[in-house]
């Protein structure tokens, strides 16, 4: 027992269950890791420190272990099979998606031709055409997007445009991947305004055939009204005085913004209208609805970090204010490019403002990319404390992206901190690859896990990078050797770490051992106890919970 005890204080959280394990039993899996024997890695909790193993019902436990056999002969063999095993795995939740960048551009073409949009052939962007007398042309460098899919003298043009808007057939000799994602916004952002229900559904649809049964969706509404309230208002030196400055103001002249009030307000009449909408686009709630209709939805207030301070400030704000007064409303985040030179020299007092508001909101959760930023990209003094902070000073409960983590300053220090806060990472692969060139074993996503620091797989943009979940999960095995255990986790992670309200269906996470009132039930039960169905009617997250055990009752019993 004491080889046992110095193997796992040698391992970081790898044997966070170990009092599960009969001693003969521990001291072999413990032997098998140090001599680095595979099958350690397939009974213990691996990289993660959460208990991999259902709870513990031989049925259930058996269906795992088969599903477990099936997917390491896939992944021994390389096998094309590993696709359609993992599009059917359950996964809980895509927490880190921006609602504009996960369409596809073929989409926002279809949507481009019904507005009558016109695109310039030299930047491959949108433009509304030129109108006299209720006549619309386009200008002679450009063409009528109406016209691309229908002749094809345009058919090589249609496909570098669908280039120019996503990271389809990189890498480009005349710009970097960081360059050519950032900029595709601008290109295709003319076809998507006002289409927000549109494209939730498109995004819900793609998610339920991933599986997925819940997802927090990144977008700014009354994003421009906050920040003229800001402009209007000037920035003050004092945090507190800003934060009654704008609450105090009231417009005078009809050129004014609005107020905070009235722009909360908007945005919840805005919300509202898109999610009546959407319903409607995907015929919920009637015998013809889409299977997107099943995805749970909620929103990410998303701050522009890339503009004066008084602007982030009122935006930040209204975010807080929103996230506690709409319940589809569970968060913040801070989005635009990590490295622009406004968001690192403000980033300090970026943090700043976090701190102050999360101690006049306590209740809003935050989450915050941090650490989308490699070597080379910014001056190394810029890697050193950007997690760090968001952490502690910005509060956050997740990190997006976090791809620096060991570039900072007592990098091992923080990755033992991350998890004895319990901050989840949201792991953007693909993104990660195309914007930063970050992949395979210069990723920190092992290194996350290997220090206990729960994580889970996300798509970020999916619709620019051309990718899905599914695609995601495939990343983390052939690029990352990660086991069938180890997704499973992750995928109870992403609703673990949901901004869900109610209570957690897991008593203790790490040991798989659920709350008292259903400890009895079974997810494979047909009916359940009084107890346990009050619970789960009256906790959302835990019903989320429960249904993604369902599903994985049902996935690995087909094998």
């Amino acid at each position: 027992m004491q080889l046992i005890h110095h193997l796992s204080s040698h391992t970081p959280r790898l044997f966070s269950w170990g009092s599960l394990l009969q001693p003969k039993v521990a001291l072999l899996l413990c032997l098998s890791l140090a001599m680095g024997h595979p099958l350690a890695y397939a009974q213990t909790a691996w990289f993660n420190g959460a208990t991999l193993s259902s709870p513990p019902v031989d049925t259930l436990w058996s269906q795992e272990q088969k599903a477990t056999q099936y997917f390491d002969s896939l992944k021994q063999h390389q096998s094309p099979l590993l696709i359609p095993f993992l599009r059917q795995m359950p996964k809980g939740a895509d927490l880190h998606t921006h609602l504009s960048g996960a369409v596809y551009g073929e989409t926002y073409m279809r949507w481009a031709e019904e507005k009558g949009l016109c695109i310039n052939q030299t930047s491959l962007s949108l433009t509304k055409p030129t109108c006299e007398n209720a006549t619309c042309k386009c200008a002679t460098t450009e063409v009528a997007t109406k016209e691309m899919r229908r002749d094809k003298r345009y058919s090589e043009l249609y496909g570098q445009i669908i280039d120019a808007w996503s990271m389809r057939n990189l890498p480009l000799l005349d710009e970097t991947g960081h360059d050519h994602f950032f900029e595709a916004f601008g290109k295709f952002g003319e076809a998507g305004d006002g289409r927000e229900p549109e494209m939730i559904a498109e995004l819900t649809n793609r998610a339920a055939a991933g599986q997925v049964l819940y997802m927090e969706i990144m977008l700014t509404i009354e994003g421009k009204a906050f920040e003229k309230i800001g402009n209007k208002v000037g920035w003050r030196n004092s945090l507190a005085d800003m934060h009654q400055a704008i609450l105090n103001y009231v417009p005078t002249t009809p050129e004014d913004p609005k107020s905070v009030t009235d722009a909360i307000a908007s945005a919840k009449a805005r919300i509202a209208d898109v999610e009546k909408k959407r319903n409607q686009v995907q015929q919920c709630n009637t015998p013809q609805a889409k299977p997107g209709c099943q995805v749970t939805v909620r929103y990410l207030y998303q701050v522009k970090r890339v503009n004066p301070h008084e602007k982030v400030f009122a935006q930040m704000l209204g975010g807080f204010l929103l996230a506690s007064s709409e319940p589809l409303v569970v968060g913040i985040n801070m989005v635009q490019p990590e490295d622009d030179p406004t968001a690192l020299e403000n980033f300090a007092t970026q943090m700043d403002m976090l701190d102050y508001l999360h101690g006049q909101y306590p209740k809003v959760h935050i989450a915050l990319h941090a650490g989308e930023l490699t070597q080379g990209l910014v001056p190394p003094e810029e890697l050193r404390t950007h997690i760090r902070d968001s952490v502690i000073k910005g509060h956050a409960q997740r990190i997006g992206h976090g791809v620096d983590v060991l570039y900072e300053d007592n990098a091992l220090e923080l990755l033992n901190e991350m998890a004895r806060r319990n901050v989840l990472v949201e792991i953007c692969l693909s993104s990660n690859d195309g914007i930063l060139g970050v992949r395979g074993a210069q990723h920190p996503f092992r290194t996350y896990l290997e220090y206990g620091v729960p994580a889970a797989l996300a798509t970020d943009d999916e619709g620019i990078a051309r990718s899905d979940i599914s695609n995601e999960y495939l990343k983390a095995v052939q690029e990352h050797d990660i086991g069938y255990l180890p997704l499973k986790v992750m995928s109870r992670n992403g609703l673990e770490h949901a901004f869900l309200p109610g209570e957690s269906l897991w008593q203790d996470f790490a040991r798989g051992q659920k709350v008292a009132t259903c400890a009895a039930d079974s997810p494979d039960s047909a009916v359940l106890s009084c107890a346990c169905q009050k619970f789960l009617a009256c906790n959302e997250k835990a019903k989320l919970q429960w249904k993604l055990e369902q599903a994985f009752v049902t996935f690995e019993r087909s094998f």
